[in-house]
């Protein structure tokens, strides 16, 4: 082999071990969960996720309702059974409410 082929062998193990290690810190399974808007309530008002997993939010009651967590995410308004999804990148706990019903509010907590 040449010092060139040498050279650009070692650079390709290089990536596809970084590669391998940005994979390898996402969840393995990721779960899809469900927060239901009705009569003017979210529920479950508070859901444990991980990180990488995604929270869907339906809106059954007859007005619209957004979702909104401040600079974090914001849904725009869900007509009756709209659907808004986000996933949850990042640990932490995210307070969340309706920008149309503010007394309508949750949490997501994600470990």
């Amino acid at each position: 082999m040449t010092l060139g082929t040498l050279h650009s062998l070692g650079l390709r193990m290089v990536m596809a071990a970084a590669i391998s290690l940005q994979l390898g810190a996402l969840p393995a399974h990721a779960q899809e969960l469900t927060v239901t808007i009705d009569n003017f309530t979210f529920t479950p008002q508070e859901v444990k996720v991980k990180v990488g997993d995604t929270v869907t939010w339906t809106n059954h009651d007859d007005i619209p309702h957004t979702v909104v967590s401040a600079g974090k995410f914001r849904s725009k308004p869900m007509d009756t059974d709209n659907t808004f999804s986000f996933t949850f990148i990042s640990a932490g706990d995210y307070k969340y409410f309706c920008s149309l019903h503010p007394h309508m509010s949750g949490m997501i907590k994600v470990e």
